[in-house]
């Protein structure tokens, strides 16, 4: 239920020392043709005068200024939390949306009642050339809990879920340092269905040194923290569990092997205690 007076749509923008970019970002906001939205614009505690080129003369932008770097969850769950919109979207602050995103989204939410998350296709670039993504890639729809356990197919920028599911799945785990849209959208794709509207509405853009992202062996270490903190939970039922216990054991099996390469044996030894451990429970 919308609160009183309460805009439709909450958008967060966390950014960190990306002045250029998310004055860009903010931008492609404020030129949405749905314009029932609230945004809020997190500062992880950017010291490149980010906070000086946005343009927050618009009284549906806020500007949250957190006093020390806090990383992308704490920015993000900060922002959700300052808002009072029934309807929340997140926008990276080196990402952009093409101008009809919100709009779009609304009406196919408002067509399909039963959804509470749904997400757009969007335009990749890469070193400021468009690339096509591989089809591991493609985006999750329906029911994609299986499919989301390999890697994302879900993407923060062109997300748009409801209040209620995000407080319901706790939010952005904050002592996640990578992987943390991973271990988020796990926790919602197993109990909800995925909407996908199939027409590029944002642009993502990657290839700059401060992004996140590190290599697949480090990322995997934090995936399986999320499978088995999401098996711990005891939430999945028998067949998403024998799923889970699955994707996780190939990814350990996958890091032990790299950390036997590097001469880590006690890492090595730790990832397959692991995988026996939930295979023995499976």
């Amino acid at each position: 239920m919308k609160p009183d007076g309460a805009p439709t749509i909450a958008v967060i923008i966390p950014t960190f020392n990306r002045a250029a970019l998310a004055a860009e970002a903010l931008k492609s906001v404020l030129e949405q043709t749905f314009t029932d939205f609230e945004c809020v614009v997190v500062d992880d505690g950017s010291t490149d005068g980010t906070c000086d080129q946005l343009d927050v003369s618009d009284e549906r932008v806020c500007l949250l200024r957190l006093e020390r770097n806090m990383g992308v969850s704490a920015a993000r769950n900060r922002g959700v939390a300052a808002t009072r919109a029934p309807w929340i979207a997140f926008l990276d602050s080196d990402d952009f949306w093409h101008s009809r995103k919100l709009e779009l989204q609304m009406e196919f939410l408002r067509a399909h009642p039963q959804l509470r998350i749904c997400q757009t296709e969007d335009v990749w670039i890469r070193h400021s050339v468009r690339v096509n993504p591989m089809r591991k890639h493609a985006k999750g729809e329906g029911d994609c809990f299986a499919r989301s356990l390999e890697l994302c197919v879900i993407s923060p920028s062109t997300v748009m879920l409801s209040r209620g599911l995000f407080e319901e799945t706790g939010g952005f785990d904050e002592s996640l340092p990578v992987c943390e849209d991973y271990d988020l959208w796990l926790r919602i794709a197993c109990r909800e269905p995925v909407g996908l509207i199939k027409e590029p509405l944002a642009t993502r853009r990657g290839g700059h040194a401060d992004q996140l992202s590190s290599s697949e062996l480090v990322m995997d270490r934090f995936r399986i923290r999320a499978i088995d903190k999401l098996l711990s939970a005891g939430c999945l039922n028998a067949e998403q569990t024998q799923q889970a216990v699955a994707e996780l054991e190939r990814k350990c099996r996958i890091v032990a092997h790299g950390a036997e390469k590097r001469g880590k044996q006690d890492e090595a030894e730790s990832m397959r205690q692991l995988a026996a451990k939930w295979r023995a429970r499976d």
